[in-house]
């Protein structure tokens, strides 16, 4: 690594404020949400209604690439309490990539969206000689009432924390998938199959939707980089509160439990696309957990929210504390490691 250069992942808030976040172009009175620590997505004024919008890579993955490319963004979108409808797809591939390679891709882009209702409406695709594995980035689009979408930074002291599924389910079945190789000799075939297949829970568009109709809710935000315990964190510093939540009440699967300890990594910080954070009303969150439950949905009570803005922390099992006031570093890359 040379001197002074990034580290991998997201970059870190304060540089995102210093660097990134004071250098956004011209200003627009139409921009009802625009980009924020913790925010999901954008919502630009469209008179009654508005546009919600949000871009999103996927770099960590190369066997299920198409499939969370389309939902990882389109999760980001329902955050807003909005349903995703269209996108636009970014395709670059190394220049190794077979015509079958594509096929692959484009076949999971299109099942994804299908099973979401979303129409890919244009993008880009080109073979390029800067990369050794292929990359995509999506950005998704959905419209709302103009008064009526919820943002990151709704959650208020005294509300409720509630989680649907559970930890690392994104980073399971990459895990599971990119090092196949690592786990054969290590792990049962059943267990690591069933790990694989944890990529079919990596939407929360139907979670958020049915949340956002069951009950009060103040906040939502995806478990994605950083896992649940980023998702937490970017919850409280843009909401400008503090809270607490319990390592005993997130539920974390046999499957996920099984790979991270072999690899050495916390679920907790491992990349959770599939669980969906939510901050609401205290008497309204026995509601949402019996609509979500209803569903088919498995969703936890987890914590709540305080007025205390320097206290953001897990109690971990043994009664330590996770502590959240400092960026959490994602585990994913770690582990990827082990093979690349």
């Amino acid at each position: 690594m040379a001197p002074n250069s990034l580290e991998v992942g997201k970059l870190q808030p304060n540089m995102l404020k210093r660097i990134v976040l004071n250098r956004l172009g011209a200003d627009s009175p139409r921009v009802l949400l625009g980009p924020h620590v913790g925010e999901d997505a954008s919502v630009i004024d469209f008179g009654q209604k508005a546009l919600v919008v949000h871009s999103d890579p996927i770099t960590g993955a190369v066997e299920n690439l198409g499939w969370l490319a389309v939902n990882v963004c389109a999760n980001d979108i329902a955050t807003r309490a909005v349903r995703p409808q269209w996108m636009l797809i970014t395709i670059l591939l190394p220049e190794t990539t077979t015509e079958a390679q594509l096929r692959n891709l484009t076949t999971q882009i299109d099942e994804a969206a299908k099973k979401l209702g979303i129409a890919v409406v244009g993008g880009h695709s080109e073979v390029t000689s800067s990369i050794n594995r292929p990359i995509i980035v999506a950005t998704a689009l959905g419209e709302t009432p103009r008064s009526r979408f919820v943002k990151t930074s709704g959650a208020r002291p005294g509300d409720t924390l509630i989680v649907t599924k559970g930890a690392a389910i994104e980073g399971t079945a990459i895990l599971a998938s990119e090092l196949n190789a690592v786990f054969e000799s290590k792990v049962d075939k059943k267990t690591l199959e069933k790990a694989k297949q944890f990529i079919k829970m990596t939407s929360i568009v139907e979670d958020a939707l049915t949340a956002a109709e069951a009950g009060e809710v103040h906040a939502m935000h995806d478990a994605t980089e950083g896992g649940i315990a980023g998702g937490l964190q970017e919850i409280a510093w843009a909401s400008n509160v503090g809270l607490v939540a319990y390592e005993a009440k997130i539920p974390i699967s046999n499957e996920t439990e099984t790979i991270c300890r072999l690899l050495g990594i916390d679920p907790l910080v491992t990349i959770g696309s599939g669980a969906l954070l939510i901050s609401c009303e205290s008497k309204s969150a026995r509601k949402i957990t019996a609509a979500l439950e209803k569903k088919g949905i498995k969703a936890s009570i987890i914590g709540k929210i305080i007025d205390e803005k320097d206290k953001i922390y897990i109690i971990r099992k043994n009664g330590a504390k996770l502590d959240l006031s400092k960026p959490v570093k994602e585990e994913l890359w770690k582990a990827l490691k082990k093979r690349f």
